[in-house]
């Protein structure tokens, strides 16, 4: 059955109380390094340490006359603390806190993306096995083309999956950068060591170099790698609404006990978890080309970014989040139809086997051109009448001169399509 998604593992990341306590243990690491360097007393960061501690409530109260999140949040720790409260955020801008905390939120969103990543490839890869050698018709321009596998369908989309998962983890690698250089990037107020401790103490990189933001080059490639992945899961997606379809009927979305398809036709039972995978990759996509208009930013900063990613990221890593937990289930329920495949691939009459034909005949000693037109005709004929293609091939003497009976017994077997399977499985990993 279809798992219920729920929210809290992702949605909690993006909660306004995980965010507050990342700014409270960020401004507590930059007091420890600070006291470190002898610029603020140690048993003041230790008072700092008891007594530091925030309300979400109030800092929204605050932030209601300041018009400034950060400001409203110190404010109300300051309440806490006290007199040391000066030593806090001390040689610090608001975006050293804001960009630093936010690479936090991201690389622990990203993480739980990669798990996610891996569970889809997991699943595939199981029902890829099972169905190794289970025949179907390959198609192109949506037209039958040769025999394949459905199993060699699925390594196909775990290969892919596998391409997403080392794009996205480049991705987070790149944006888990923090920065602590102050108002322009200089460190014109605090130590380039204060930067370097609170960084490696939250598992980041501290920027090579920044203005008085980290660059959102690194958060348009985490956005893009998300928009990549589920572009994946929207290409899969529509291959299983195509297979679905009533004419085809290959393979189909598990249908629950007690669902419902249709207000007015009791019988649907449609591909609905697919079609919301296929629409919400188009927002995903969306959000990747708004993270790419916020990279151009004024001089060493402006604002234009601020309001764009404080929707985009959580929406972004949320949606992508229910798009693999969704699609996940599906793959691990999905409803295959092997003889549907059989019957399917046998409606064109054999005409999936001209190519191994055409092979034949030009290594038995005639031109591509004219081993090409002697298959067209006959193939032409079996579009066109409904004969066996076997049957029209073996009635052409231009055939049979050149290939035995037992040769073209050859032609019409599934033997050769199969041949590699393995082997491509084994290229795999």
């Amino acid at each position: 059955m279809i798992e219920r998604y729920t929210l809290p593992e992702m949605g909690r990341i993006w909660t306004e109380q995980n965010k507050l306590e990342k700014w409270l243990q960020f401004e507590i690491l930059a007091c420890e390094a600070l006291a470190q360097l002898g610029e603020i007393p140690n048993d003041a960061v230790e008072r700092i340490k008891k007594h530091a501690r925030f309300d979400a409530v109030r800092v929204k109260e605050i932030e209601a006359t300041t018009h400034h999140d950060v400001i409203a949040f110190l404010t109300n720790v300051a309440e806490h603390i006290g007199n040391d409260s000066r030593y806090v955020h001390l040689g610090l801008t608001s975006s050293d806190l804001l960009d630093t905390t936010l690479a936090c939120q991201i690389k622990e969103a990203g993480e739980l993306l990669l798990r996610r990543v891996g569970d889809l490839r997991a699943a595939i890869k199981a029902r890829a096995i099972e169905h190794k050698k289970t025949v179907m018709v390959g198609r192109t321009h949506g037209i039958h083309a040769e025999p394949i596998t459905f199993g060699l369908k699925l390594l196909v989309w775990y290969d892919e999956l596998g391409r997403r998962e080392k794009t996205l983890r480049d991705a987070i690698e790149a944006v888990s950068i923090g920065k602590l250089s102050g108002a322009v990037g200089t460190f014109a107020h605090i130590s380039p060591k204060v930067e370097e401790y609170v960084c490696t103490k939250l598992g980041l990189r501290p920027a090579p170099t920044s203005t008085q933001v980290v660059q959102r080059d690194v958060h348009a490639e985490f956005v893009s790698a998300l928009a990549l992945v589920a572009a994946s899961l929207e290409q899969f997606a529509t291959e299983i609404r195509n297979l679905q379809r009533t004419d085809v009927l290959e393979v189909e979305e598990p249908f629950k006990k007690g669902q419902k398809g249709s207000s007015a036709m009791p019988h649907k039972r449609n591909p609905i978890i697919c079609e919301r995978v296929t629409g919400l990759a188009r927002l995903v996509r969306g959000y990747a080309l708004a993270a790419m208009e916020n990279v151009a930013l004024w001089h060493e900063r402006d604002i234009s970014h601020s309001s764009v990613e404080r929707v985009i990221l959580p929406d972004a890593t949320i949606t992508l989040d229910y798009m693999l937990v969704k699609f996940t289930a599906v793959v691990k329920d999905l409803i295959v139809y092997p003889e549907n495949m059989r019957r399917n691939m046998n409606k064109v009459n054999g005409l999936i086997y001209s190519q191994r034909l055409l092979l034949e005949l030009a290594r038995a000693g005639l031109s591509r051109e004219d081993a090409y037109a002697l298959v067209q005709e006959a193939a032409m004929e079996t579009w066109e009448t409904g004969k066996k293609f076997e049957e029209t091939v073996r009635a052409r003497k231009g055939i049979t001169s050149k290939l035995d009976a037992k040769a073209l017994s050859a032609v019409f077997s599934l033997d050769d399509y199969l041949k590699e399977v393995d082997a491509i499985f084994a290229r795999v990993r």
